[in-house]
C-alpha cells in the first residue's frame, strides 16, 4: 500500500536543512535512502520534501526560511509544492518513534543527560515539571524521543544563554507560521516578560531562566506556595505526598541535605516506597555517599523487583567503587527484566572488560550499538567492538 512506511519516501526528492537533534545528516540521509528517497544536498524547486532539523529550530529574520531557501524555492513552499516537516514528523511517518515495541533511537534519562552535558538530576527535574514528556516507560524507566530531545536541547540552550524574551517570541512565531505541526513542547509554552526576566509558562507554574520554578499566583489553578526559609527549619508538610513535593523543591534549590531529610520524614510517616528510596539514593549519591546510595537502591529493588533503573544505578555505583563482580550481577539482573535496556549493555560491557572478560563484553557492545546507534557513547562502543573482533 502507498501509505506503508517503506513506501512513504519512495522516489521523492528529500533535503535536510538545519542541524538535526537525533542523528547526523549523513545517518539521516542514509536512513531516508533506505526508504527509497532521493536525497539532495541543497533545496531547490525540484524537492518534494524538506525536513527541518530540530536542534536549531527556525530563528532567522523575515519569513523564517530564507536562510535555507532562495526565492523560487520559497514560492514553491508557499504554494504547497514543497512540503515541510520536522525530523520528528518524518521519523513518525516512517514508524521509528511511535511503535510502542521499538525503543531504537529513544533516549533514557542518562543518555539524554550525557547528550546535553547536564546532570541527570536536571533531566529528572524537567520531566517532573512537564517540560519534557517520555513517550513510553518500561518497568519505570522513561524513554524520550527525538521531539523531546530537541525540546530539552532548546531548553538548555535558551535558558543558559539568557536569550531575550523578544527573541524567544520571534522563534515561537516562526514555529507557529511555518511548522504548525510542532506541538510539544516550546509551542505549548507562553512567554511572559517580567522586567529583565524571561518566564516560560508550563502548566500552573512559570519557569525562570535559571530553571527555577515560580508559582503563578495569577492563575486560578495555581497551588498555594510553600515557604522555603534559608536559615530556619521548614515546618513539616501535612502529608507524605506534600513532603515529597517539598523534597523535590528543596533539591531544585540546591538544599540536598534538607531534601534528604524530607524524604526520610516521608518514609517515617508512611513507610518506604520504591520511588522514595530511588530518589533518596540519587540524592545520597550526589552528596558523595555511595555506600548509603547503594543500600537505598537495594531497598528500592526489594520493594519492586521490576525497577530496572534502580538495578542499573546500583550496578553503576558498585562498578564505581570497584566491585565489578557485584556490578555485573546487578546489570544482568536488569537485563533479565528489560533485555533491550541499552545503557545497561554499555555498563555491563565495561564491567566485563574490567574483569578481563572481553569475549563476553563484545556481544554487549554490539547489542548496545544495535539498540542505540546514535547514542553519545556509541563511538566508544564501536571502538571496543572492533577491538573484540580483532582478537
Amino acid at each position: 500500500m502507498p501509505n506503508e512506511p517503506q513506501q512513504i519516501l519512495q522516489g521523492k526528492r528529500v533535503v535536510f536543512v538545519g542541524k538535526l537533534a537525533g542523528m547526523s545528516k549523513r545517518e539521516a540521509s542514509q536512513l531516508a535512502r533506505q526508504h527509497g528517497a532521493i536525497v539532495v544536498e541543497r533545496p531547490d524547486t525540484s524537492v518534494h520534501l524538506a525536513v527541518v532539523g530540530q536542534h536549531e529550530l527556525p530563528v532567522p529574520e523575515a519569513d523564517g526560511l530564507d536562510e535555507w531557501f532562495d526565492e523560487p524555492t520559497l514560492q514553491a513552499v508557499r504554494s504547497g509544492a514543497i512540503e515541510i516537516v520536522t525530523e520528528t514528523q518524518l521519523w513518525q511517518r516512517l514508524g521509528l518513534v511511535d511503535d510502542e515495541h521499538d525503543i531504537h533511537r529513544l533516549y533514557t534519562p542518562a543518555m539524554l543527560a550525557e547528550l546535553l552535558g547536564v546532570p541527570v538530576a536536571v533531566i529528572r527535574r524537567w520531566r517532573r515539571r512537564g517540560l519534557i514528556v517520555p513517550v513510553r516507560e518500561v518497568r519505570r524507566l522513561p524513554y524520550f524521543d527525538f521531539q523531546e530531545v530537541a525540546a530539552a536541547r532548546r531548553l538548555a540552550e535558551l535558558l543558559a544563554a539568557g536569550v531575550s524574551p523578544r527573541q524567544i517570541e520571534q522563534k515561537l512565531d516562526v514555529l507557529a507560521q511555518w511548522l504548525p505541526g510542532v506541538e510539544r513542547p516550546l509551542a505549548q509554552l507562553s512567554v511572559i516578560v517580567e522586567g529583565k526576566d524571561i518566564l516560560l509558562r508550563a502548566g500552573d507554574g512559570l519557569i525562570e531562566p535559571g530553571g527555577q520554578l515560580r508559582l503563578d499566583f495569577e492563575s486560578d489553578v495555581a497551588e498555594p506556595s510553600v515557604s522555603l526559609p534559608e536559615a530556619e527549619p521548614t515546618p513539616p508538610p501535612a502529608s507524605p505526598e506534600e513532603m515529597c513535593r517539598m523534597a523535590a523543591e528543596l533539591e531544585e534549590n540546591g538544599r540536598l541535605d534538607a531534601a534528604t531529610d524530607m524524604y526520610r520524614a516521608a518514609m517515617a510517616a508512611a513507610g518506604p516506597t520504591p520511588e522514595i528510596c530511588f530518589q533518596l539514593a540519587e540524592l545520597l549519591y550526589r552528596q558523595g555517599d555511595a555506600s548509603a546510595a547503594r543500600e537505598r537502591y537495594y531497598t528500592a529493588i526489594e520493594l519492586d523487583e521490576d525497577y530496572v533503573e534502580a538495578r542499573a544505578n546500583l550496578g553503576c555505583v558498585l562498578a564505581e567503587t570497584g566491585r565489578h563482580d557485584l556490578a555485573i550481577a546487578a546489570f544482568e539482573g536488569a537485563l533479565a527484566y528489560h533485555p533491550d535496556y541499552a545503557d545497561v549493555h554499555y555498563h555491563l560491557a565495561r564491567s566485563l572488560d574490567e574483569r578481563g572478560r572481553s569475549e563476553e563484553s563484545e556481544s554487549h557492545w554490539r547489542k548496545f550499538l544495535d539498540l542505540s546507534p546514535d547514542n553519545p557513547w556509541a563511538e566508544e562502543a564501536r571502538e571496543k567492538a572492533e577491538e573484540g573482533r580483532g582478537k
